[in-house]
């Protein structure tokens, strides 16, 4: 069991170093300060919660219905749009660590936390369908869990590390000039991101729905 474990373990770190959404959100409430514990623990139990479901069978219901895979893609692009272009917007006072502006309150902290968690298509394609179809392998269902808790304990050390990594970084971006840049840098990465989804979706529409290649003219008509 103790070999599963680490395989699960070492299948997470793999998927979870990318710099996405979720991993920007962390960084940035660890450097604000701001509840930032919480946020880490909430986003691990969002990515325990799908990493369960994966090793449970859940891939094979989204294999059976795409069209839900496509309908949180849709909704993932234009988060990811609104939430870069708000970065790149925000006035650079506001990113003045201590100042007169009133930090989110907590729930309004755990409903982002969470936003930032499922929104986005990759975080359950990464845990449900990735994470739960290489567990498959395994008939026994004790093994499968014990792998779905091997890579759901990573997320908990990879978001503990970002958060408490940044609370010590804060000094260095105790300047506003810093925050701008490092936040118009996050914004642009988001825009980024939402791009690459869109491309992702619209492969994912192709794949559903090969009729729409010529209606869009893309394909052979």
């Amino acid at each position: 069991m103790k070999e599963v474990f680490l395989e699960g373990l070492l299948l997470q770190a793999s998927l979870i170093f990318a710099l996405g959404p979720q991993n920007l959100f962390v960084l940035e409430s660890g450097l604000r300060r701001h509840h930032h514990l919480t946020v880490s623990f909430v986003c691990f139990i969002c990515d325990l919660t799908l990493i369960m479901l994966g090793v449970a069978g859940a891939a094979t219901f989204f294999n059976h219905y795409p069209q839900i895979k496509i309908f949180f893609g849709v909704v993932g692009v234009g988060f990811l749009l609104l939430y870069g272009f708000g970065k790149i917007t925000t006035p650079e006072e506001s990113f003045v660590f201590g100042s007169s502006k009133a930090p989110g309150s907590l729930k309004s902290v755990i409903l982002k936390s969470i936003t930032f968690s499922v929104i986005n298509p990759h975080a359950y394609l990464d845990g449900i369908v990735l994470i739960g179809g290489y567990s498959a392998k395994y008939s026994e269902m004790y093994l499968r869990l014990t792998l779905g808790m091997g890579a759901a304990t990573f997320s908990l050390i990879w978001f503990l590390l970002l958060s408490l990594g940044a609370s010590v970084m804060m000094p260095f971006f105790q300047s506003p000039k810093r925050m701008r840049i490092m936040m118009g840098s996050a914004g642009l990465i988001l825009l980024f991101l939402s791009a690459k989804l869109t491309l992702d979706v619209y492969g994912w529409l192709l794949e559903t729905y090969p009729e729409t290649a010529s209606v869009l003219h893309f394909g052979p008509r």
